[in-house]
């Protein structure tokens, strides 16, 4: 009766947790840190990984991990249906494997990931509107049988943490959109101004468009000086001339 108490109140803890975490507008980064966290908590585990699915590729990409691999992050990946973390991702299925996890057929070894060389692996999809976005991977040293409730609590972290990381992307996405928006505006300003100085120059000096660009860039770099600050100097410049002589 005890345990049944405990774990029921481990249960909602953990629904409390993801509730906050939900609700929250954590960056996809900060989010895929509590996943981590959260299947750690529910399984005590030796090693965690979490994978997300790129679509323009059709991969499996290796995105955060309990263990650091700093230069495998964004770089390690598996096409859907490669390895078993592949082919939890299309399948929509769980793996347990509570022993000897690499004799599996379907697994394929990384030589660094020091994760593959551990005995027992669960792989879960992560799932957002129905559909597989990721997966996470749960590693033990040593063999560990994964009861229905391990795997059912993970499995729930997969559902429930799903939509939250596709929200944090989908967020992560329109920043980065908005970024090379504000980017190209800010290209396309830097070439107006720099087509009218080079306009001045040219009047001014009777030279080539392309001489003028070249004494542009000269100067630029001569003075160490962004070229559109030096174009807003020479425009600048010539009105204040423009003034200075009556009509």
């Amino acid at each position: 009766m005890v345990a049944e108490l405990d774990a029921t109140n481990s249960q909602l803890d953990l629904l409390h947790r993801i509730s906050g975490i939900v609700s929250s507008e954590l960056g996809l980064d900060e989010m895929l840190g509590e996943v981590l966290g959260l299947t750690v908590q529910v399984t005590a585990c030796d090693a965690c990984l979490v994978y997300l699915i790129e679509k323009d590729t059709d991969e499996v990409v290796l995105q955060a991990s309990q263990v650091p691999h700093a230069e495998e992050l964004g770089s390690l990946r598996m096409k859907v249906g490669e390895g078993v973390t592949g082919w939890v991702a299309e399948h929509k299925s769980v793996v347990a494997l509570s022993e000897n996890a690499s004799a599996d057929l379907r697994f394929k070894r990384f030589s660094k990931l020091i994760e593959d060389t551990y005995e027992a692996f669960l792989s879960v999809p992560l799932i957002s509107g129905g559909e597989v976005i990721g997966v996470i991977n749960v590693h033990h040293r040593q063999r560990h049988g994964h009861s229905p409730e391990e795997v059912s609590l993970v499995t729930f972290v997969g559902e429930q943490m799903g939509n939250a990381i596709a929200r944090a992307k989908l967020m992560e996405e329109v920043a980065k959109l908005a970024e090379e928006a504000g980017e190209a505006r800010r290209e396309l300003e830097t070439r107006k101004v720099v087509e009218r100085a080079k306009g001045i120059l040219q009047r001014n000096h009777g030279l080539t468009e392309e001489e003028a660009y070249l004494r542009l860039r000269g100067e630029s770099r001569r003075m160490r000086r962004p070229m559109k600050e030096l174009a807003e100097a020479i425009i600048l410049a010539e009105e204040l001339n423009r003034k200075r002589i009556p009509e």
